[in-house]
């Protein structure tokens, strides 16, 4: 079976070809950095961070980019209410991201562009648009002309017609008033009296929000790409109007694939800052909610359908998670190795592959892993007594080779073995999965030449104790105090 995925361009299940065979390249959507992310952000990362793991198991060279949206009002409007700067926010919240997905052993991004540094890409596709005339300006702004591109709509559904009639009698605003077209968007934004801002042809001012991706993208990945990611709540106006403005510069597809994951729900409605109801990933795992209890509860629903957030499933996912892990913990500091299988696990191995490859149907994906660990969490039970024959039991080839292919299928959905400690608040320093996030962010700021953020890494992981050992070929070795 080749893998299908649901493409919202096209509303139809479709097999996944990529532009150059054997290689994909992949754009997520990443945080507007004014706070911590929450469980919504959570099911996201988890949902794209496997199937960006898929790929790489079943062979692709995975090429992934996530932007940080580094300026935005909620990041001025935080900074205000602080009495600091849009940069402190951004970069106080780019360090927590980051500690979080290392927690959920999200992997860190191949690269993780800033708005802040592609403005030049950004005016540059701006200056594009504005030749072609899909964009003007007025009054220090620029503007998306939105009738100039055909297609527009063709992501949403959205009539443009349609909505122009049901907005007709409103009384428009100073900024509508200087529009073309009522749902023309902003692509740069002039400067308020007190705002940070950037300068540019049009006078002092800021990107707009969908502008920037649009760069980021051709910058990092080029005109066209494989796929794109993101929530269900970005579909319109966010990438609609991406695919607006990067197609009518380059006459190209923006991505063959659009992908968006369901929202999450508490108490029948979406979980949000804006609405109040959101639960922090931090706020839950130190709570004592362990990470791969998280995991494993976003992975138990398909990644395009609502997730509804209770404490009982969460405690579902907690005793599901608990044998799993006794499973997983059997092969401690070593993994076994990989050996021909027999015709049972091999079954196994290809009931989990078909499940992923059908639209990364990661329930049916995670009862192979259940059916998997069931046997050995009984000679874990049996260990845990002190029964001596059961490990003598687990040596045996065929549960070996169980145990291997448990790991190894694991390891495709992020789900791995966690020690007693793994829910610690935090008192204890940070795990390992965070130190080796905040080591790849490390790099990834190397590699960008941003020298004064990759030194803050190293001294932020020196004062809690952890010492950075940097060896020859770019490898980053580390030590607790």
């Amino acid at each position: 079976m080749t893998l299908r995925l649901t493409n919202t361009l096209t509303r139809r299940v479709e097999e996944f070809k990529p532009i150059e065979p054997g290689k994909v390249s992949i754009y997520c959507c990443g945080v507007t950095v004014y706070d911590l992310c929450h469980l919504g952000h959570a099911r996201s990362y988890i949902a794209w961070d496997v199937l960006r793991r898929h790929l790489r198991w079943s062979g692709y060279a995975v090429t992934f980019v996530q932007n940080y949206t580094d300026i935005d009002d909620k990041i001025l409007n935080r900074a205000s209410e602080e009495g600091s700067s849009m940069e402190e926010v951004s970069e106080r919240n780019i360090d927590a991201f980051v500690a979080d997905m290392g927690r959920l052993n999200i992997l860190p991004a191949d690269r993780m562009p800033r708005a802040t540094r592609s403005l030049d890409a950004i005016r540059g596709l701006i200056s594009e648009l504005e030749s072609k005339g899909a964009a003007y300006s007025a009054d220090g702004d620029v503007y998306f002309a939105v009738m100039k591109h055909a297609g527009y709509g063709k992501l949403s559904g959205r009539d443009l017609e349609q909505q122009q009639d049901n907005a007709a009698g409103r009384v428009a605003s100073a900024e509508e008033a200087r529009k073309q077209h009522p749902f023309d968007f902003a692509l740069w934004k002039g400067a308020k009296p007190g705002e940070p801002s950037f300068p540019s042809p049009w006078g002092q001012g800021r990107p707009g929000w969908h502008i920037e991706c649009s760069a980021m993208v051709r910058e990092e990945l080029g005109d066209t790409i494989d796929i794109h990611l993101g929530g269900a709540d970005l579909v319109f106006p966010h990438h609609e109007n991406e695919i607006a403005q990067s197609e009518a510069a380059t006459g190209k597809e923006l991505a063959h694939f659009w992908l968006h994951n369901g929202m999450v729900n508490v108490g029948g409605q979406k979980m949000s800052k804006s609405l109040g109801n959101f639960t922090t990933i931090r706020a839950l795992l130190d709570s004592g909610v362990s990470p791969m209890t998280l995991r494993l509860f976003t992975l138990q629903a398909h990644y395009r359908k609502p997730l509804d957030f209770t404490a009982e499933a969460l405690e579902a996912a907690a005793t599901g998670w608990k044998g799993l892990n006794a499973a997983l913990g059997l092969a401690g500091d070593t993994t076994p190795a990989a050996s021909e299988l027999p015709t049972a696990l091999a079954d196994a191995r290809g009931r989990f592959a078909a499940a992923m490859d059908d639209d990364l149907n990661t329930s049916a994906a995670l009862a192979v892993l259940f059916e998997l660990a069931k046997p050995l969490r009984g000679l874990a039970n049996r260990i845990e007594r002190g029964d001596a024959s059961a490990q003598g039991e687990l040596e045996q080839a065929s549960h070996q080779q169980q145990l291997a292919l448990l790991l190894e299928l694991a390891e495709v959905v992020g789900l791995k073995h966690e020690g007693a400690e793994s829910n610690a608040s935090g008192g204890g320093g940070p795990s390992d999965a965070e130190i080796e996030a905040q080591i790849e962010a490390r790099k990834a700021a190397k590699a960008a030449k941003d020298f004064a953020a990759a030194d803050r890494i190293r001294d932020e992981l020196k004062a809690q104790g952890i010492e950075l050992i940097d060896k020859p070929g770019g490898l980053t070795e580390w030590l607790r105090a």
